[in-house]
């Protein structure tokens, strides 16, 4: 059989249907010191709501923001992240700023990562508390043109920025990882605020007590 002739008009729309489909992949970053059951909600609710194809959890090696927040060695955290993914096969790791270390300021880490995967539209995620930061931010304006900023609602912050932002509605859970830090110090149940195999490492590893060395 013969194939069909096809017109100049024709031509570009069937060149666009064969472009092969752009990757869609959510990023939240933080210091996950430790990961905990509000990250991961967050993590699952954002990449089913807008539909995404992989949903990558990016720890920090060092904060740039102001006031810094310390945390326990890398490799504590990103054991404890692979935990708490590892029955989610959606979610996965971004190791970029772990393995460069130094301050991880996110327009170098999106420049490095959408310059490796031009073909992949990136959604990075802040919770509502940081978007009225968001002019503060190292090189905010060319980050924008970037990569899309999705907000995820804190109780009590403005969902008003000019910067264009994508809202998801995540069910408001009131964990943090330094409330965690606190109640294991406290030598006080933290059970159901992460995953179980997370809590076990830590108790193993002795992290957050008050006489071990990586507390913080």
């Amino acid at each position: 059989m013969k194939q069909p002739i096809h017109t100049l008009e024709e031509i570009p729309s069937l060149l666009l249907d064969k472009q092969p489909k752009r990757r869609r992949v959510g990023i939240l970053g933080g210091g996950f010191n430790p990961v905990h059951m509000g990250h991961l909600i967050i993590a699952e609710q954002v990449s089913a709501q807008l539909d995404l194809d992989e949903f990558y959890l990016m720890p920090s090696y060092q904060s740039p923001h102001v006031d810094k927040k310390e945390t326990i060695d890398s490799h504590h955290r990103v054991e404890m992240l692979k935990l708490g993914i590892q029955d989610n096969p959606k979610l996965s790791l971004e190791l970029t700023e772990v393995v460069r270390k130094g301050k991880s300021y996110t327009y170098d880490t999106m420049a490095y990562l959408t310059n490796m995967h031009p073909d992949t539209d990136y959604y990075f995620v802040i919770g509502g508390d940081m978007v009225e930061y968001l002019p503060k931010w190292h090189k905010i304006d060319e980050l924008v043109q970037m990569i899309q900023f999705v907000g995820v609602n804190r109780l009590g912050s403005p969902k008003t920025t000019d910067y264009p932002l994508i809202w998801v509605d995540v069910p408001l859970i009131d964990i943090s990882s330094s409330m965690i830090r606190q109640k294991i110090a406290s030598n006080q149940s933290v059970k159901y605020f992460l995953p179980d195999n997370v809590l076990e490492y830590i108790h193993k590893k002795g992290l957050y007590q008050h006489d071990s060395k990586d507390n913080l």
